[in-house]
């Protein structure tokens, strides 16, 4: 899996543009499988959008640009119930848990796997945004046993604080504070 951090658009548009034009060598067709994540904060305002997309059955690539976020690393997950509602007590309880369709235990650096929905830390800028490329094979947007898009749906949520990508079940990230349904267009 890789991951990198930038502030600028124009990388962004560098980055799907380069996505947008991958082939789908197997077969020769062009195979690209999209979603999207409205991202809101706890008072329900939209504060960002993630951009998925899939060519083929290679990994799932991801750009999140959100603004109006505390400064520093938060942890970052898809969670395994496609509803992400800011008046829940707490806030995106609604999303569930991490989305774990192979029962790992959590964490990037955990050696017994990661859960499908563990993502690397979302870094946020002293201004409040952020602009955040990843790429994860443990979740797909096609069909089959680790899709976004089970019968549950899956939501994307940003936590308070850093994951530890070792603690179980969460990474040690505290509360909820922004989320949105993954959905396809």
């Amino acid at each position: 899996m890789q991951s990198f951090f930038k502030t600028g658009s124009g990388l962004t548009l560098l980055a799907l543009a380069l996505l947008t034009s991958c082939a789908d060598h197997n077969n020769g067709s062009l195979t690209i499988t999209t979603a999207a994540a409205n991202i809101i904060n706890t008072s329900g305002t939209t504060i960002g959008t993630a951009r998925l997309s899939q060519t083929g059955d290679q990994p799932v690539s991801m750009t999140l640009t959100v603004s109006g976020l505390p400064p520093g690393p938060h942890g970052i997950h898809f969670h395994e119930v496609g509803m992400a509602d800011p008046r829940t007590s707490p806030p995106f309880q609604s999303a569930g848990e991490h989305y774990n369709p192979t029962s790992h235990q959590h964490g990037l650096e955990n050696p017994n796997g990661a859960h499908g929905g563990d993502l690397p830390n979302l870094i946020v800028d002293a201004v409040g945004s952020a602009t955040y490329i990843t790429s994860t094979d443990r979740v797909t947007l096609i069909d089959g046993p680790r899709t976004l898009f089970d019968a549950n749906g899956s939501s994307l949520i940003i936590h308070t604080n850093a994951d530890d990508q070792r603690t179980d079940p969460s990474g040690n990230s505290g509360g909820r504070i922004a989320g949105g349904v993954v959905v396809r267009p």
